[in-house]
């Protein structure tokens, strides 16, 4: 199939990153209040978006109104949908630190003019960290003997989890993409799934209550118009992250981590080798070919680096101290450490690369990663995953190249 163009490519940002200065440029605050929860002020930024361009915005409007005659058989000429436009939406913390980019398409019925819903693009992924953390996690599965293409036609579930929420983009992207996606979302913040869903156009029927049912008992008509077939593989809870994975006992075949707080820390307890976490987080990942990937911002720093990360882990991995400890914990503890509830030695490998144009890195664990010799080298790491990355381009028609996130020249470190 041909490959569709990529509305959130790189050469886009200048539309959304904004100025740093007060002046017009900044964009459209539509929505701000204050966290409790320690990410100060959060609130949404809205820019204009200069694709897709008018000349599509008709065939669109046709993609509406069928999926409108489909849950309304014979009211499908009782009115149009029209375009209002495309916008992206920035979440912020605190007014400074960029947290998600989403695109977001605007629209109305010509019967209920004043009645104005938006909709956020699943397919437009803006940030690089976000394509590497997809590009990672779905060829390093697809190289552990886990049946993707199955998966992505619906004929097996695929049960994901994600910690930290933004505005979405991550979870909306892979169950719009995997039909047998079953995603479940951690979000702490209140007030960040409020925005997501208010300003960001998540899905609203996503959102669960602490007692497990949807809070929304039923869709309304505008959601399942936009979102039939897709949101009832979401599940958005608001709750921390410790708490939900030892509280719980699902089992899952890929974990995605990008959870950073009001001053852009990534909080201890989620990557300390004695947490309740991650103990519990690595009995929940599954012991054949169960996979996780993490966000971490490269440049980050945190003094007094513990003396157990040996000199040797230092200089292997030319991130910083901060990033070399994480990678350690979570090898050591998701594999090397741990007998899983299967019964067997933790076995695998993890690895670390550096994404594109921004100072983040992706750290991947994988407990199934196909390589049949003892031995290990990056070379042989990277060959398998340009392999199987060409293999999900394929499978999942990606409007970008996981192979242009998985690239030999770019730093791979073997932890």
């Amino acid at each position: 199939a041909r490959r569709i163009e990529d509305e959130g490519d790189w050469l886009y940002s200048p539309e959304w990153w904004g100025s740093q200065s007060e002046s017009e440029f900044n964009g459209n605050t539509v929505f701000r209040s204050v966290s409790d929860k320690g990410n100060g002020v959060i609130s949404v930024h809205a820019y204009p978006s200069s694709r897709p361009n008018k000349v599509h915005w008709p065939e669109t409007e046709k993609w509406l109104q069928k999926r409108y005659g489909e849950i309304y058989p014979g009211y499908e000429h009782s009115g149009s949908f029209k375009i209002l436009g495309y916008q992206w939406r920035v979440l912020r913390f605190n007014d400074n630190t960029r947290q998600s980019t989403v695109k977001i398409m605007a629209a109305y019925r010509d019967t209920e003019p004043g009645s104005i819903f938006i909709m956020q693009q699943a397919q437009c992924l803006a940030i690089p960290y976000v394509k590497s953390m997809v590009s990672l996690g779905l060829s390093t599965i697809a190289s552990s003997k886990y049946d993707l293409m199955a998966a992505v036609h619906g004929k097996k579930r695929m049960h994901i989890l994600c910690i930290g929420h933004g505005g979405g983009s991550l979870p909306l992207f892979l169950a719009s993409k995997i039909q047998g996606a079953e995603i479940h979302v951690v979000e702490i913040d209140p007030i960040v799934i409020s925005a997501s869903v208010q300003a960001m156009g998540f899905p609203g029927f996503s959102v669960m209550t602490p007692s497990g049912e949807r809070a929304l008992l039923e869709p309304d008509t505008i959601n399942e118009v936009m979102w039939k077939g897709i949101h009832e593989r979401l599940y958005l809870y608001e709750t921390d992250a410790e708490k939900y994975v030892v509280e719980n006992n699902n089992l899952y075949d890929i974990i995605f981590v990008d959870a950073y707080d009001g001053d852009d820390i990534f909080p201890n307890k989620l990557w300390d080798p004695h947490s309740p976490f991650l103990n519990s987080l690595s009995d929940q990942l599954h012991p054949e070919h169960g996979t996780v990937v993490v966000n971490l911002h490269a440049d980050s720093d945190i003094s007094n680096p513990s003396e157990t990360v040996s000199y040797f882990y230092q200089r292997l991995l030319p991130m910083g101290k901060y990033v070399s400890r994480v990678c350690k914990a979570y090898k050591d503890v998701l594999i090397r450490n741990k007998v899983t509830r299967g019964g067997k030695f933790g076995c695998g490998l993890g690895f670390a690369i550096s994404v594109p144009w921004v100072c983040n890195t992706s750290l991947v664990v994988s407990r199934g990663f196909g390589l049949t010799s003892g031995f290990v080298n990056r070379d042989m790491v990277m060959n398998t995953l340009v392999s199987s990355s060409v293999k999900v381009d394929h499978m999942l028609n990606l409007p970008f190249s996981c192979l242009e996130y998985i690239n030999i020249k770019r730093d791979c470190t073997l932890i």
